[in-house]
């Protein structure tokens, strides 16, 4: 059981081993994505959520997911929707966040006409970004829901807006911030298109352009990681305002779409910028918490129809092709929600070792379609790639409305490739110290061997064998190590070293003894070998040698302590049978008859002995108060002998002292009443 233990927990390591070192992959939206939502956004008791905000940021992820809850009570919803638009005091974000909501679930409320009064006088009148954002923000909502709505000062919102923007780009919360903001600038962005969408004219076009200067600034400031993918985040801002790359990107990208909604000529921003905002979402994979998944969602529902640029996104659906099964290289291409892209072409153009080095030469390969899976391949057969790991570089080219969607040029995948590795020339021998003589056998690692070996202190042992790929190449796995196991179950690891071709394994007795510490006996060899690109991995039983060393020096180390098997310590017991005493031998039956009688005999002599002095009840007390306490007095007497009984058949000792204490005490008292009237009755008649 332990071997077949630590064979998984090998295999285990080899396929951890795999999956860290392909890294993270870029895939679109998935099922995984629904579920996590289904698990995040969960109402309380009565189907409603803590605040409004997040009520709308539950309903806008099931939205864009076309995901159905049941646990959301719409009908609770929107009751506290409209109980709310009808409060005078409501804050501006609740009044946003409530018209969201309404336009999502489409309640039905009272009239509107009072809060399109009051979010146009916080247009008016504010000059804080976030005010002006929510009393905008619910205005476009009121209009999106059919109502006819125009801002009664466009100019006035725009410029009250724009004054808070900054030479890189960013915005001000308002006049008296110190610090600009990166996702202010989302907001503001989101607030200006709101205004152009709301005027009741065309906004002077030189304001539309000095907008769109501002984003290519705030594009410059974009930070970059390693794969290619690009977030926006933070500078300088209060620890209070701080939102992290995630939601800060996810406010440039909102507020950058909603301004190319309503920009009458395309914004200069380039598709590998897109791209590179909608792989860093991507990247992310499940987000653990509610909000991080609405910014997620929110954003990249804003990225899969834009009027700057569509990302593509390439994936592999298997980063792991075995060369033994011959699997095909098959590449998907679609939008972040998995959507069918347009017509379009996949090629692989280079091959990449890990030291970023192309392994082979060929000509660009242009990848075959299946239009029934929308899958790209290709056999790499021809390729002539061996196992190990690389990158895999291709280049998407769309076929139609090329500005219309942004592929990223070249695209770079990681992906491993596997393969059976061929083990040959394995050999072992035992030698002595000078290497004047050598005994050696043969191995066969394709499966367990069963040698015997025997060495003592002054000699070597020597394990050799050579690894080579499909294609014939060395092959270093990363993994080699043989394990002796004393009969003490006290084990060594050794690691193999590799020359060349082949990789050697010297163990020098004398100078292991020590290490050893001085155990002679039986020790078994194992020999383990892996790789995350080797199918054929393997921990091989090899035998046994029987070592003969030196006795341990006084001062020599002892052996570590052996852990205690769990299942000899908590396992099953060994079942106890449990031998009684023999009983006793009894007497014959009518003995005991015998003795019961005489028992008994005491009992029938005092009823005639009582019956021959002439016994009788005529001094038996005749007043009511004496007769009872008499009458008392002889039930104590019966419940006392009834008591005897019981204990005989019954009753423990401690039990009947109790019960007799109580009934003591009782005759005591009655019995003193008793004999005190005889006494008075005795005296009078000797009196009279």
């Amino acid at each position: 059981m332990a071997k077949t233990l630590s064979s998984l927990l090998f295999l285990a390591l080899i396929c951890g081993s795999v999956l860290h070192s392909t890294g993270s992959v870029s895939r679109p939206i998935s099922d995984a994505h629904r579920s996590a939502a289904v698990e995040l956004f969960v109402p309380n008791q009565d189907g409603s959520f803590a605040s409004l905000e997040e009520t709308y940021e539950a309903l806008r992820a099931f939205q864009i997911l076309a995901t159905e809850n049941t646990v959301f009570k719409h009908d609770t919803i929107c009751q506290t929707i409209s109980d709310k638009l009808g409060l005078s005091d409501l804050p501006t974000s609740d009044v946003f966040y409530a018209l969201k909501i309404k336009g999502i679930l489409g309640c039905r409320t009272g009239s509107i006409q009072g809060i399109i009064s009051r979010l146009q006088s916080v247009v008016k009148e504010s000059n804080a970004l976030l005010e002006l954002y929510y009393a905008l923000g619910g205005l476009l909502s009121i209009k999106e829901q059919g109502n006819d709505i125009v801002l009664s000062d466009a100019d006035g919102a725009f410029h009250a807006i724009k004054a808070l923007s900054q030479s890189d780009g960013r915005w001000r919360y308002d006049t008296n911030s110190a610090e600009s903001s990166t996702f202010a600038a989302g907001i503001a962005l989101e607030a200006l298109a709101a205004v152009v969408s709301l005027a009741g004219s065309d906004i002077d076009q030189s304001k539309i352009s000095v907008v769109k200067n501002d984003i290519s600034k705030l594009f410059d400031t974009i930070k970059r990681y390693d794969d290619g993918s690009l977030y926006f985040d933070e500078k300088h801002v209060d620890i209070n305002q701080y939102k992290g790359p995630l939601a800060t990107s996810a406010s440039v990208v909102t507020g950058l779409t909603a301004f190319a909604s309503i920009s009458s000529s395309k914004l200069t921003i380039g598709g590998d910028k897109i791209l590179g905002l909608a792989k860093f979402f991507l990247s992310t994979g499940v987000p653990g918490t509610p909000k991080d998944l609405f910014y997620q969602i929110d954003s990249l529902s804003h990225l899969e129809t834009n009027k700057v640029s569509i990302p593509l996104i390439l994936s592999l659906p298997a980063t792991v092709l075995s060369l033994t099964s011959k699997d095909q290289l098959k590449v998907e291409v679609t939008t972040v929600f998995g959507s069918a892209a347009p017509p379009l072409t996949v090629s692989l153009v280079q091959v990449l070792d890990s030291n970023s080095k192309q392994v082979t030469s060929f000509d660009k390969k242009e990848l075959q379609f299946d239009p029934e899976n929308k899958i790209h391949y290709l056999d790499i057969s021809p390729l002539k790639i061996d196992v190990g790991k690389y990158t895999l570089v291709f280049e998407v080219s769309v076929k139609e409305n090329v500005d219309l969607y942004a592929t990223g040029g070249r695209n770079s995948v990681t992906a491993f490739f596997t393969g059976l590795i061929k083990v040959d020339k394995a050999e072992i021998a035992i030698s002595d110290s000078d290497s004047s003589s050598e005994s050696v056998q043969k191995l066969d690692l394709s499966k367990d061997a069963s040698i015997s070996l025997s060495a003592n202190h002054l000699q070597k042992m020597r394990l050799s064998f050579q690894l080579s790929t499909p294609l014939g190449h060395s092959f270093k796995p990363h993994q080699i190590i043989v394990k002796l196991r004393h009969e003490s179950k006290v084990e060594h690891l050794f690691v193999h070293e590799s020359s060349s071709r082949q990789f050697k394994l010297n163990l020098n007795f004398l100078g292991l003894v020590d290490k050893l510490y001085y155990l002679s006996g039986k020790y078994d060899i194992e020999l383990v070998i892996g790789d995350a690109a080797m199918e054929n991995s393997f921990i091989r039983t090899l035998g046994s040698i029987d070592l003969d060393l030196p006795s341990p020096p006084e001062k020599s180390t002892k052996p570590p302590a052996q852990p205690v098997d769990p299942l000899t310590r908590f396992g099953p017991k060994q079942e106890i049978s449990h031998i009684f005493r023999q009983p006793e031998k009894k007497p014959p039956q009518q003995l005991s008859f015998v003795f019961t009688g005489l028992t008994v005999l005491p009992l029938l002599g005092f009823l005639v002995g009582v019956m021959l002095m002439g016994g009788n009840l005529k001094k038996f007390p005749s007043s009511a108060v004496p007769a009872g306490f008499a009458i008392l007095f002889h039930l104590g007497i019966s419940a006392v002998l009834l008591l005897y009984a019981l204990f005989w058949l019954k009753l423990d000792l401690f039990t009947t002292l109790k019960v007799l204490g109580i009934l003591g005490a009782f005759l005591l008292f009655v019995g003193h009443r008793t004999l005190s009237y005889l006494a008075s009755s005795s005296a009078k008649q000797k009196a009279a």
